[in-house]
This record gives structure tokens, C-alpha cells and sequence, in this order.
């Protein structure tokens, strides 16, 4: 049952960073995305180092390899994820990017033979119904703005192949990534020393380090863009929510991953609060609804 606080911790964190992703979102910049990943492995690199440098671990770098395609779908997924953060409000993107929890944890559940109790998994349905049901009421919201406001979109925008991509690769890509991290630990848990959560968290960021370096060059040398400290304020925030989130997920996931992979997916409650807070976003009786339902799932988590 511990795995449910670090679970709780990286949910939150998570949604706090989401909202920060949306703020530091330049529809107008089309590095916008790639600034993003910069400031992202920036931050988790700095981490990494602190560990290291505050820890009295000993990091084997065969790790970076062994833990490479975790990493890769990771990194990929929440690079077309930035991405899509232009044409969100133009699409159907939340209800197809918060399946992703649901899909890994059914890949567990089938593969590697992970299994729940009745009441867990009652708990988890709640939680997945929520989460799916809350972007379809947010899309809706969006889309009786637009009308109040007499904004004219493309349909090609709202429905074809561009407002869809990013979502869809998301959830692919994450849901593999997840899927690949509950592999990771079960493969290599004879190894385990006590310290193979550690060892994957600081593979995964120093692989978000390099990407993040080969970024800069490509944006800021090579293209020249600018890269200012005093623009990248809701980007930084947002890498150091990741980075925060990031940490307590491996442990999490590490133990409890069908799961934990749909209960993630619940971070997207935070960030609507969050952004009903903080950013004025007014939410439905629908909404709320959605909401309650995945909070309730939560706390039968916390019980069972």
C-alpha cells in the first residue's frame, strides 16, 4: 500500500505542471514546444546531478542504456504532447491523451499477469470513466465558447488529421512507455540492489539532459531563436513539477503498476482546478461531476 503516497504526490505534481505547460504555451512560436523540452531536460538534469552529488549512490550507467526505452517513449510522447499544446484548443485532445493511463494499465494486466481486486478495479473504472468524461465536458466548454464568441475554426482543425495526431500519438506512445517501465521493473527486480527505482529515475533524466542539450544547439545556435531566462518563468515551473513528479512516480509504478497507470491519468483534475483557481476557468455542474467521481475512485484507493 505505500506505493499510494508517491502515487498521490506525482498525480498533483503533475497537474500543477500541466497547468504551467498551458501558461508557457506560445501558439504564435513554433520553437514554443522545443523550449519546452529544453527547460523539461534542463531541470531534470540538474536534479540528477544533485542526487548524485547529495547521495551517497552509486549510479551505473548501463542503466542508461537498459532503461533507454522507457525512456525513449517517454521523451517522445511528452515532446508531441508540448507540441499539441498549439492546437489544443482547437481539438478533441484531452479525453484521447487521458486514456493513456487506462490502455497501460490493460497492457499490464494482459502481459505481465498484474491483477486488482473487485474493489480496485471498481475504484479504477471510476477513475478512467472520470478522466475520459472530464475532457469530453471540457472540449465541450471550448466549444460553446467559440460559439459565444462567434469564432470560425477550420473543420480540417477541430476534426481531421491535425487536431487528432497529437492525442493519439500521445496515448500510443505513453501508454507504451508505461507499459515498458512496469516491464523494466519486473525484468530486472532480481537485480535489484534496493536501489533500481533510483538508478531508473536518474537514467531518465540524464537521457531528458541529453535530449534537452542537442535541442538547444538545434533552437538556439542553429536557429537562432531566442531563449531568454525572464521568458522561460511558467516553462521552468513547469520542468520542476515534472522533474518532482517524475521522482515519486518510479516508485510508485514500481510496485503497483496496473494500478497506478490508470490513477495517473487522474492528474488532469488537478491541473482543471487548478486552472479554475488560477486562471479563471469556470467549470460545469458536468465538471464536477467528473470530478467527484475520480476523487471517490481515489479514495477507495487510499482505503483498499
Amino acid at each position: 500500500m505505500w506505493w499510494f503516497i508517491p502515487a498521490l504526490v506525482a498525480t498533483v505534481a503533475w497537474g500543477t505542471a500541466d497547468l504551467f505547460y498551458k501558461k508557457g504555451a506560445d501558439p504564435d512560436d513554433k520553437y514554443s514546444y522545443l523550449k519546452t523540452v529544453i527547460l523539461v531536460g534542463f531541470i531534470m538534469g540538474l536534479h540528477a546531478l544533485y542526487i548524485l552529488l547529495v547521495n551517497d549512490i552509486q549510479y551505473d550507467p548501463t542503466y542508461l542504456i537498459k532503461y533507454l526505452p522507457v525512456s525513449f517513449f517517454y521523451i517522445l510522447s511528452m515532446a508531441i504532447g508540448y507540441a499539441g499544446l498549439r492546437f489544443l484548443e482547437l481539438s478533441v485532445s484531452s479525453p484521447v491523451q487521458n486514456s493513456s493511463g487506462a490502455i497501460a494499465g490493460l497492457m499490464t494486466f494482459i502481459f505481465l499477469g498484474q491483477t486488482m481486486t473487485g474493489i480496485q478495479f471498481g475504484a479504477v473504472f471510476l477513475i478512467t470513466m472520470g478522466v475520459i468524461l472530464l475532457g469530453v465536458f471540457e472540449h465541450q466548454l471550448a466549444e460553446q465558447e467559440r460559439i459565444e464568441k462567434k469564432e470560425v475554426i477550420d473543420r480540417k482543425y477541430k476534426y481531421g488529421a491535425l487536431a487528432l495526431i497529437f492525442p493519439l500519438l500521445y496515448a500510443f506512445l505513453d501508454s507504451l512507455g508505461t507499459f515498458a517501465d512496469a516491464w523494466f521493473f519486473d525484468a530486472y527486480a532480481a537485480f535489484d540492489d534496493g536501489t533500481l527505482e533510483m538508478q531508473a529515475n536518474l537514467s531518465y533524466e540524464f537521457t531528458w539532459l541529453l535530449v534537452a542539450i542537442i535541442v538547444f544547439v538545434y533552437v538556439v545556435i542553429i536557429k537562432k531563436q531566442s531563449f531568454r531566462a525572464k521568458d522561460q518563468i511558467s516553462r521552468g515551473l513547469a520542468a520542476s513539477f515534472e522533474t518532482l513528479g517524475q521522482f515519486f512516480y518510479v516508485y510508485a509504478i514500481s510496485s503497483n503498476a496496473v494500478i497506478v497507470a490508470p490513477m495517473m491519468s487522474a492528474y488532469s483534475v488537478v491541473s482543471v482546478i487548478l486552472s479554475r483557481i488560477f486562471l479563471k476557468e469556470k467549470l460545469t455542474r458536468n465538471q464536477y461531476l467528473a470530478i467527484t467521481a475520480i476523487l471517490i475512485g481515489i479514495i477507495i484507493l487510499s482505503f483498499e
